[in-house]
C-alpha cells in the first residue's frame, strides 16, 4: 500500500521563538530521519495525485518566508527532497515584511526580520531547482469568512499572478490557517486548482482537501515521531479525533 506524508512548515531559523519557525537543526534532523525510513520527496501535487513511489513524503512551507530559500533549501537539497512553497501573492513583488493576523505583532519586536518573504525572483529560482510554488491565497485570509466575490477574488487572483511570474499553471493552493469548508473547496476548483492542502479538517480526504502533519518550534523529537506514526495519522484523519 502507498503511504503519503505531506509535513507542513513554516519558517526556519537558529534563533526565532515563534511557533511557526523551526531551527534549521530540527528540520534536518525530523527530514534525515524520514530519508533513512525509505521516504521518497515529492512535490504535493505529485504527491496526492500520483505518488512516484510506495512511501512519498511531500515538505511543504506555507506563507514563502525569505528563511525558506536561504536555510531550508540547502538541506533539502543535500537530502535531494524537493519541496512545495505556498505563497500569499500580494506579497511577493519584492522581499517585504508579511502582514496579517498572527504574524504582525512580531514587527515590532527584535525579530522583525524573520517575518520578511520572498519575491518572484527567489520563487522562480527554486521552481528551477525542481519546487512547485503554489498559491496561499492571495492577502492571506480566512476564505471562509469571505464572501463568494471576495472569496473568488482572492483563489483567481493568486492564481493569475503565480502563472504570470512564474510561467507555468498554478494547480496548488494551501489554504490559509489551514481553514476550509466544502464553500471553499468548491472555489478553488472552479478557479481550476486541482490540489488543496489543508491541516486538521472536517471534511474527507481528497485531492482538493489533503491533510498535512503541522511541524511547530516547540515538537521535540519525540513528538515528531509521534506526529508521523502512521497509525496515530490515520486516526488523526478520522472522524474520531477529537
Amino acid at each position: 500500500m502507498t503511504e503519503v506524508l505531506v509535513l507542513c512548515y513554516h519558517a526556519v531559523s537558529p534563533t526565532w521563538t515563534a511557533t511557526l519557525s523551526v531551527t534549521p537543526d530540527a528540520l534536518e534532523r525530523q527530514l534525515s530521519l524520514l530519508v533513512r525510513r525509505g521516504w521518497r520527496g515529492a512535490t504535493f501535487s505529485e504527491a496526492v495525485l500520483d505518488p512516484p513511489s510506495q512511501r512519498t513524503l511531500a515538505v511543504t512551507f506555507d506563507d514563502a518566508f525569505a528563511s525558506v530559500r536561504s536555510l531550508a533549501e540547502p538541506i533539502l537539497s543535500k537530502l535531494e527532497l524537493p519541496a512545495t512553497v505556498f505563497a500569499p501573492t500580494a506579497f511577493m513583488s519584492n522581499r517585504q515584511c508579511l502582514q496579517w493576523d498572527g504574524i504582525e505583532h512580531w514587527q515590532q519586536t527584535p525579530a522583525a526580520h524573520e517575518v520578511t518573504g520572498m519575491d518572484w525572483n527567489d520563487l522562480a529560482e527554486l521552481v528551477d531547482r525542481g519546487w512547485e510554488v503554489g498559491s496561499h491565497a492571495h492577502t492571506h485570509p480566512r476564505l471562509p469568512g469571505l464572501d463568494d466575490q471576495a472569496l473568488r477574488f482572492e483563489l483567481e487572483t493568486s492564481s493569475e499572478a503565480c502563472r504570470e511570474s512564474l510561467r507555468r499553471p498554478c494547480r496548488s493552493i494551501a489554504y490559509p490557517y489551514g481553514d476550509v469548508d466544502r464553500r471553499v473547496v468548491q472555489s478553488a476548483r472552479e478557479a481550476g486548482y486541482v490540489t488543496g492542502a489543508a491541516l486538521l479538517s472536517p471534511l474527507k480526504r481528497a485531492p482538493m482537501c489533503w491533510p498535512r502533519v503541522g511541524v511547530w518550534h516547540n515538537n521535540s523529537d519525540r513528538r515528531f515521531g509521534l506526529k508521523i506514526n502512521p497509525v496515530l495519522r490515520r486516526w488523526r484523519d478520522s472522524r474520531f479525533w477529537p
